[in-house]
């Protein structure tokens, strides 16, 4: 056996790598959940405390966020969640109204309706009484968005799609804090699945267009004393026995 393999199969390294993925997971839902705020600052020491765990986990999933643009180091401060760059979230979703626009030309000049578009009518046509009227619809509202683009038949751009949403979606659950977008996003992604469905390209792909950039311009007035509400509300929400935040530095 190669050294490379003995390492790959060594019962330490993959408890290692269990645990360093562990904690990757739970920084990022403490990010997403705005328990972590952009530009708080923390050790590896507190997160290694936190999690009961040694450096080299929490190391290597420090720096699988560093590579995710979530986190940043700086070598005599530490760890800094990545402040928010506005002129990259508005480029991004730039990006998106383009691959958007492209799957639904894609998807009403297809001659049979794709099997992803139905199971999309039946969660967002539904009457106002059975709708999620919480932050979780966020993750629903992400799933819609990739899967028309996924439902295109085009496997590079949903691909591409995909990782765009992961950048964007932690300030995309804001908008669910607001029970006027929550209500909005159900309507507009109403009108557009019908819009595919009777083939109006033009009208399926302007209503595209205005439904991103609503969400868009909804960054622009992003605010810290908006993040620390958002913190305050997943808190109060939270179980009363989870652990407390990580304190800034």
């Amino acid at each position: 056996m190669s050294p490379a393999n003995f390492l790959n199969k060594n019962p330490k390294n993959q408890r290692r790598e269990n645990l360093a993925d562990r904690i990757y997971g739970q920084i990022k839902e403490m990010i997403f959940n705005f328990q972590l705020l952009p530009g708080d600052y923390f050790s590896e020491a507190e997160i290694a405390e936190r999690f009961e765990a040694s450096r080299t986990p929490v190391r290597e999933a420090l720096y699988r966020l560093r590579r995710e643009h979530y986190v940043e180091v700086h070598f005599r401060s530490g760890w800094q969640i990545k402040p928010f760059d506005f002129k990259v979230f508005e480029e991004l979703y730039d990006v998106r109204i383009l691959l958007e626009t492209a799957a639904i030309e894609r998807l009403c000049n297809m001659t049979e309706t794709p099997p992803l578009l139905q199971e999309l009518r039946d969660f967002w046509l539904v009457p106002e009484a059975q709708r999620v009227g919480d932050i979780s619809l966020s993750e629903q509202d992400r799933e819609f968005h990739s899967c028309i683009v996924e439902a295109a038949g085009n496997r590079e751009m949903a691909r591409i799609h995909r990782d765009i949403s992961e950048r964007i979606h932690i300030i995309r659950r804001l908008d669910f804090t607001k029970g006027y977008r929550i209500a909005a996003t159900y309507e507009e992604h109403g009108a557009i699945l019908e819009a595919i469905e009777h083939r109006r390209i033009d009208h399926a792909q302007r209503l595209m267009t205005a439904h991103i950039a609503v969400s868009r311009d909804e960054v622009r007035k992003i605010t810290i004393h908006m993040l620390q509400e958002a913190r305050a509300r997943h808190q109060e929400a939270s179980d009363s026995e989870s652990p407390e935040p990580l304190k800034n530095s």
